[in-house]
């Protein structure tokens, strides 16, 4: 069997250097495909990254109308402290917060002077609630709809709940990554099928240029297992010099985007090429040995039958 083995691939190797321009156009389609399929692993983990760092910074804000008592604001405070969910709440009074806003506004020369004709503060003071668990912000504010204490004596005094605000910007943000999922697959898909379709052609090429010795082989009696062999070597060989090109074209790529991209993705994609390298080593390699055998079944099966 070992003997068997090591002629069948030794074929497969000839005829898919003999091939030439055919087999090298074969590696630069899967090539391509494959490049298609590692970018979109890429875009996921940026856009994955960007979801991921906006739900970090969303938060609950718990607004006070104007001149709310701060003793009446504490006991809101502290009702909330009881909640599982909530990890940490700060508290931002009255004049901090006109402080900030004057901070933000500090070249908008109009703003400030209408708070200054201003005889009170018109900002109220605040609660900053952080969750344990983004998932969790949409429970804290349904809290305040809930028939309980803390609802019925802190109607007086809350003004608004910003969550629902938060939560249309991280649901339209989920929604883009959704969609460009889908559209990544949908273009991965047509590539491939491409690629099936290139090397089906190779192969068929490769039987084509060497019916003689097959028709020398059926002759002296060889087997089906060692006339199909050596084609399906050839389409494998395309897969694995097609994955080993993809990995090699990346090092470069990602080191560039590492260095450049890093602020503007929101992840280092060297790192992170680097720490899942055998992930996507894993991926490239076996899409590539499967997209070619595929396409080497399928040209065996049409010219040499079953």
């Amino acid at each position: 069997m070992l003997i068997h083995a090591k002629r069948i691939i030794r074929t497969g190797w000839n005829s898919f250097v003999r091939s030439g321009f055919t087999s090298i156009a074969s590696i630069m389609i899967m090539t391509i495909t494959l490049f298609v399929i590692t970018s979109l692993i890429f875009v996921q983990a940026s856009l994955n990254a960007s979801l991921n760092d906006i739900k970090n910074k969303v938060d609950v804000t718990v607004y006070f109308v104007p001149g709310a008592e701060e003793a009446s604001i504490k006991k809101v405070e502290e009702s909330l402290s009881k909640l599982p969910e909530v990890k940490s709440i700060v508290y931002v009074s009255a004049l901090e917060a006109l402080s900030n806003f004057k901070d933000k506004h500090s070249n908008d020369y109009l703003t400030l002077q209408a708070l200054e004709e201003l005889n009170d503060n018109p900002l109220g003071a605040s609660l900053n609630i952080k969750a344990n668990d983004p998932s969790q912000y949409e429970s804290i504010s349904k809290y305040f709809e809930s028939d309980n204490a803390l609802s019925k004596g802190a109607l007086t005094i809350i003004d608004k709940v910003d969550y629902n605000q938060n939560k249309l910007i991280i649901d339209r943000l989920t929604s883009i990554i959704n969609g460009a999922r889908s559209l990544g697959f949908a273009v991965s898909l047509i590539l491939i099928i491409i690629s099936i379709i290139i090397t089906f052609n190779t192969i068929r090429l490769i039987i084509y240029m060497s019916r003689d010795e097959i028709n020398v082989m059926k002759l002296v009696g060889a087997g089906s297992k060692y006339v199909r062999g050596p084609f399906i070597v050839s389409g494998v060989l395309v897969g694995i010099c097609a994955s080993l090109l993809t990995i090699l074209i990346f090092i470069p790529i990602s080191i560039w985007l590492g260095n450049h991209m890093t602020d503007f993705i929101g992840i280092n994609l060297y790192q992170y090429y680097k720490s899942n390298f055998l992930q996507l080593f894993v991926i490239m390699f076996g899409s590539g040995i499967l997209l070619g055998s595929i396409a080497s079944f399928f040209a065996i099966n049409r010219y040499l039958g079953k």
